[in-house]
């Protein structure tokens, strides 16, 4: 396996993992009703964390496959994995 593949699985499972977590946190917030007014203030900063954690592992799996596979755009998605990082990074850093 090569060294670039290992690092962007690496950073794939942790997208996935990151979407996972997003993902069950918006299950529980679904299943518990009764708590819908305390926890109205958290769903749209929820809702958009989870695009970010989509867009990030849409960009991880389509860089991790074209450099497993040495596909010719591999370079694109490779570009696009670090563009959808710099992107959610800079929309995550405190002001």
């Amino acid at each position: 396996m090569q060294p670039q593949v290992a690092l962007i699985g690496v950073v794939m499972g942790s997208c996935v993992a990151l979407l996972a977590g997003l993902v069950m946190t918006l299950l529980v917030f679904l299943l518990l009703p009764e708590f819908h007014e305390r926890l109205a203030g958290e769903f749209q900063p929820l809702l958009q964390a989870i695009a970010w954690a989509v867009l990030l592992t849409a960009a991880a799996v389509a860089a991790f496959i074209g450099q497993l596979r040495l596909r010719p755009w591999r370079m694109y998605a490779q570009f696009a994995l670090a563009a959808a990082v710099l992107l959610a990074g800079w929309n995550y850093w405190p002001s």
